[in-house]
């Protein structure tokens, strides 16, 4: 049979021959240089590495025609002026264990021979001691004397001229613009201590002047709603510290526009860290909301590798494992505080004493099959939190599901809110002691029940409006998470394996992650060369698929070298168990009963949300109450 026409030509046979210096250096440049913000990335980064204490920005047409980077660093020997053009030609490294320990925001020596290749550069620098300055022109090597003080000025005109096809792919200059504006943002973000100032066609159009703490500079540079809407970060966990502000879950925004991480002060994306945080706002954000955070992580230069990419926005960590913890806690525990807490200043009002308050008996649970619970901490610990109610007829209401958490066999008597003795429960109540107390709570004094569903509250800002469920829903939730975070993971041995065809990179990860797979009470192992094989699950996840598991553990480790799966999975089984447990809507309470939920809310941690994301409860301020009714107008 012949052999079917082509309908590409072959081309003719090349010999291999060497490239012409230019052209490798315009290669080189398509993969440093992708638009102006590029350039600008480039220069700042030498500038910042020069001990520049302020950088002057100066741009036409969004880059395209003038980028020009002025600082007040140390400035350059006239010597090193036509060397540092030079392609793989740095002051930053000079041998492997510097690559290795690289303290700088550049090392590559590519960036300005990369720049000189498709565009017009010219340098004017005056180095420290030095008589006057001299400037370089990139593309003869002239090099003459000038006038400038310490500190280099490098300018960059006709952007992509040698390359003519790469402009075509710019954008309009005001896309342009802003991605330069957002490159100097990123670096001042970094360096609060250095001022910035962006120009573009003569006029200024962003400023930020040095600072001395970094919140300020994140109020300059983001916004102040930014600082106002964030709580502060602050772990060290071995040799990872972490520090920065992560953003409330209210604050989360559709986009991903807000998220700045930085490693020893260079602004990365990384898929281990952006996991990590996603991993800490799991079950405190609706949907798919993106959370906001300016986060700095600090950590030793030998374990983590720069030299990934030649934008040097992406690295490498020695251990992922280690800084993905370091990083997920960090912002769980900064999240973990009640905000309910900052709607009301502490007075030192004295605390009150406590009663048991029981819950009306409008509702009850039906008899457990969710036993997972009751096998990892025994069921004594949970008969107190879940006890088995019905109805005047003993059997369940048809809203609660079978599946429910184990119950004593005496049955119990209801699930108890703790009720402050000091709040007036009748009109005979102490109304002194209450006002007194009030002062102390942050959501305040419950006045009524809204439709069976909302709790209206007074404290001293305003009215307090709370979703009972909601709020109960989140209590139980960490209450739950609490009885099994003391518990290592037990595993349970399938009786018969469960095996499935995995992919070659299952069965490499799979190999590689033999020790981490037990801690998470998986046990998987090779059955063949194409073949993984689930001899055990973690106990609380008996009933599930372990071939799915088993999967879905393997391409999170895979992909960000940790896995939240395990947990995951479990936190969704407590969650479903806190939603149907939780006081349901139409219930009606007593005011001890409302405020005694209250006062849990303020006394539990991600009390703001419910497990969903959704927020427990909204504060009123009287000047907002006042506009409404135009009150002083």
């Amino acid at each position: 049979m012949s052999a079917l026409p082509s309908s590409i030509p072959p081309s003719p046979r090349r010999p291999i021959r060497e490239l012409p210096d230019e052209l490798i250096s315009q290669i080189a440049a398509g993969e440093v240089v992708e638009r102006p913000a590029s350039v600008v990335r480039e220069l700042l980064d030498n500038a910042l590495d020069a001990g520049a204490s302020q950088v002057t920005v100066r741009l036409a047409s969004g880059g395209v025609r003038l980028i020009s980077v002025e600082d007040n660093g140390l400035g350059i020997p006239r010597e090193e002026l036509t060397v540092a053009l030079r392609r793989h030609a740095t002051s930053k490294i000079a041998s492997l264990d510097d690559l290795e320990t690289v303290g700088t925001m550049g090392f590559r020596g590519e960036a300005l021979a990369a720049i000189n290749a498709i565009a017009e550069l010219s340098i004017l620098s005056r180095f420290t001691g030095a008589d006057s300055a001299f400037a370089l022109d990139g593309r003869t090597g002239e090099l003459r004397p000038v006038a400038r003080a310490v500190g280099t000025t490098v300018e960059v005109r006709e952007l992509f001229f040698a390359t003519p096809a790469r402009r075509k792919f710019l954008k309009t200059d005001a896309t342009e613009l802003a991605h330069c504006i957002e490159a100097v943002r990123r670096h001042a973000l970094a360096r609060p201590e250095v001022g910035f100032s962006v120009w573009h066609d003569g006029k200024l159009v962003e400023q930020w002047r040095a600072a001395d703490a970094r919140e300020q500079r994140l109020a300059d540079a983001l916004s102040d709603d930014f600082v106002a809407n964030s709580v502060a970060v602050e772990r060290l966990g071995g040799v990872v510290r972490v520090v920065g502000r992560a953003g409330i879950p209210d604050a989360a925004r559709s986009r991903g526009d807000q998220q700045f991480f930085y490693v020893n002060g260079r602004f990365v994306r990384d898929k281990v860290l952006s996991h990590a945080v996603r991993s800490a706002y799991e079950d405190v954000l609706h949907g798919q909301r993106q959370p906001i955070y300016a986060l700095y992580l600090e950590i030793d230069p030998s374990r983590v590798d720069v030299n990934v990419h030649p934008t040097k926005i992406e690295v490498r960590f020695r251990d992922g494992r280690e800084v993905h913890q370091a990083v997920r806690h960090a912002i769980e525990d900064a999240l973990a505080a009640p905000r309910a807490s900052d709607a009301v200043a502490p007075t030192g009002a004295p605390q009150p004493f406590f009663k048991e308050t029981a819950l009306p008996e409008s509702a009850s649970w039906s008899q457990p099959a969710m036993n997972f619970v009751a096998r990892e901490r025994g069921a004594g610990d949970f008969e107190a939190m879940w006890p088995r109610r019905t109805d005047e007829l003993g059997h369940a209401p048809d809203a609660t599901p079978s599946h429910w958490p184990p119950t004593s066999a005496a049955g119990a008597a209801p699930m108890a809110f703790r009720a402050p003795v000091g709040l007036p429960a009748s009109p005979e109540g102490d109304a002194d002691a209450a006002a007194t107390n009030e002062e102390a709570w942050p959501l305040g004094r419950a006045l009524a029940q809204l439709q069976g569903i909302y709790i209206l509250a007074e404290n001293t800002q305003g009215l307090v409006v709370v979703d009972m469920h909601a709020a109960h829903e989140r209590i139980v939730y960490e209450r739950l998470k609490t009885q099994l975070d003391g518990a290592a993971i037990t595993s349970q041995p399938l009786l018969i394996p469960a095996t499935f065809a995995a992919t070659p990179q299952e069965v490499a990860t799979a190999e590689a992650c033999a020790e981490v797979l037990p801690t998470l009470g998986l046990e998987i192992t090779a059955f063949s060369a194409r073949t993984l094989a689930v001899r055990a699950v973690p106990g609380t996840l008996a009933d599930g698929d372990p071939v799915e598991l088993a999967r879905s553990v393997l391409a999170e480790l895979g992909q960000h070298d940790a896995s939240t799966v395990v947990q995951r999975a479990q936190n969704e089984l407590l969650s479903t168990m806190a939603c149907h447990g939780a006081v349901r809507a139409n219930r009606k309470l007593t005011i001890d009963e409302m405020n005694a939920l209250l006062r849990q809310m303020e006394a539990t941690e991600r009390s703001d949300q419910c497990n969903h994301g959704r927020p427990t409860w909204r504060q009123l301020s009287i000047r907002e109450l006042d506009t409404l009714f135009m009150r002083g107008r």
